[in-house]
């Protein structure tokens, strides 16, 4: 990563000496470095943020962390879009990349008071947005506000490993940051294309509406200057969900992307299976779907027929809407058995739930809300069908930690086509992740999960993202270590599959 590394310094290589350093110096190099909001402290983040204090297992976790820190980054599931890296355009500004993009960062400065405008966002009605600098003002002003956070952790990595700043965010270092990252983002090291070479990236997936014409993923597959690999991922959420205003607009659509009349059942479920081969042949592995839960129908063809057409007319009930998204959801399954593309249900969350925001600054803006989630009842009808299909894969996400060890654990220690994925989005955090290897593994172990999926849209967070999940995976099995419940070598194996091997067998890269 440019800017160097934040791990063993060059001057301390050694692990036992470093631990013998640092344990004398607790008072002085572990102290805090925030200093009043308007002041200058330094930026150097822990080279042992997230492991154990504990001496002893603080060493083994070490080891596990070395052992897995530069292995390439998987990345099955992500939002960065393919066009950043088929146009491979300079980054113009630290707001623009850093801020207003993302949800994570948004969401808590508007909980604090600043308006969306004031970030940046684009708003539909028309109000004038605050520049980038002033855009990234505010966010160094109010920097504060995300101790504790996750995604401090991730900026500061971003800022120190990526973008090689050594000054904290605040009012008095905002125009000077702002300045000088500007400037470094100019250069040819941090275009996107040499930015996804230093992070590692073996390959990355992408997220795609299943009309897209996937014209960047060709244009990269194409280029002969490139090596990386970028797959699609068929999203067909607003074609599933028959509860929405632009559900008829979104079979036109449909339509004139397969060549197929969606203006019945049969000829919509054709289309939908027209595009998934047309995802395939550009390399796409996996679905994804945002169902508000993981129930699935599976009528026969001519009660769905029915259906379609009441719902299709306007004539259909609310239940007639939720029962038909249910039935696509299910004919999703049933085309997976068949194309082998993996399933993956990230379920279990009210979209949109302010719906002035939501009309004004649109989807993915920082007001979608976990609900309570089930899945044993919701998944019985797919699982019964499928479940023991070796075709058949699916990676089932929730936010609801609930139902990590009462229902998904056993229905992943059974079924060999289940894949628990990573603790997701608000969980996404290190001690959900601690309580998430907690709640599955003594019933699933390690080799029913998907290892770490970054799930972002700011690119830069990459490598910081898959850095954190290194780090908690070292950090909870070097418990297991010490507590003697496995041993070291076998530690070694498992955090390394879990970061290489998982991923690529749960989402078949």
């Amino acid at each position: 990563m440019h800017g160097g590394t934040a791990d063993t310094p060059a001057s301390d290589p050694s692990p036992a000496a470093r631990s013998d350093r640092e344990t004398r110096n607790l008072g002085s190099a572990n102290a805090p470095r925030d200093v009043p909001r308007g002041g200058r402290a330094p930026l150097a983040p822990h080279p042992d943020r997230l492991l154990p204090p504990e001496p002893t297992q603080r060493g083994i976790a070490r080891r596990l962390y070395d052992s897995v820190r530069d292995l390439p980054v998987i990345s099955p599931h992500g939002h960065v879009e393919a066009r950043l890296l088929a146009d491979d355009e300079p980054f113009t500004d630290p707001a623009s990349l850093l801020v207003t993009p993302d949800h994570y960062v948004t969401r808590l400065l508007h909980a604090h008071g600043l308006t969306m405008n004031e970030l940046g966002v684009r708003d539909s009605d028309g109000a004038e947005q605050a520049a980038p600098r002033e855009v990234w003002r505010a966010f160094c002003e109010h920097w504060h506000l995300f101790l504790g956070t996750a995604s401090r952790q991730w900026i500061e990595a971003e800022l120190h490993d990526v973008l090689g700043v050594t000054v904290q965010p605040s009012a008095a270092t905002a125009d000077e940051l702002f300045d000088e990252l500007t400037e470094r983002l100019s250069l040819p090291e941090f275009r996107p294309r040499a930015l996804y070479e230093s992070f590692g990236i073996e390959a990355l997936a992408t997220t795609d509406d299943p009309a897209d014409d996937l014209a960047h993923h060709r244009a990269l597959t194409e280029d002969p200057s490139w090596s990386g690999r970028v797959v699609p991922t068929f999203r067909p959420d607003r074609y599933l969900d028959a509860s929405t205003p632009d559900w008829p607009a979104a079979l036109d659509a449909l339509a004139e992307a397969s060549g197929i009349d969606t203006g019945d059942y049969t000829g919509f479920v054709r289309a939908l299976e027209n595009r998934r081969e047309y995802f395939r042949a550009h390399g796409a592995t996996a679905t994804d779907h945002s169902a508000p839960d993981a129930r699935t129908a599976f009528l026969d063809g001519d009660e769905a027929q029915r259906l379609f057409r009441r719902v299709h007319s306007g004539t259909g009930s609310d239940d007639d809407a939720r029962l038909l998204s249910q039935q696509l959801l299910g004919e999703m399954a049933r085309m997976s058995s068949e194309d082998g593309m993996v399933m993956a249900l990230h379920t279990g969350v009210r979209r949109g739930h302010h719906p002035e925001t939501l009309r004004r600054f649109g989807p993915d803006t920082g007001h979608d809300i976990p609900l309570q989630a089930e899945f044993t009842g919701a998944l019985q009808p797919m699982l019964e069908r499928f479940g023991t299909n070796p075709r058949f894969q699916t990676v089932v996400f929730t936010l609801d930690e609930t139902v990590f060890s009462r229902e998904l654990a056993p229905l992943a220690g059974f079924y060999p086509s289940v894949y628990l994925g990573a603790p997701w989005w608000f969980l996404d955090a290190p001690r959900a992740m601690h309580r998430f290897r907690d709640a599955v593994t003594e019933t699933a172990g390690f080799y029913r999960n998907a290892g770490f999926i970054d799930d972002t849209r700011g690119f830069c967070s990459i490598p910081a993202r898959h850095d954190t999940a290194r780090r908690v995976d070292a950090a909870h099995l070097s418990g297991l270590v010490a507590e003697h419940l496995i041993d070291e070598d076998d530690a070694a194996r498992v955090i390394h599959d879990l970061h290489d091997r998982q991923p690529r067998a749960a989402f078949r890269l």
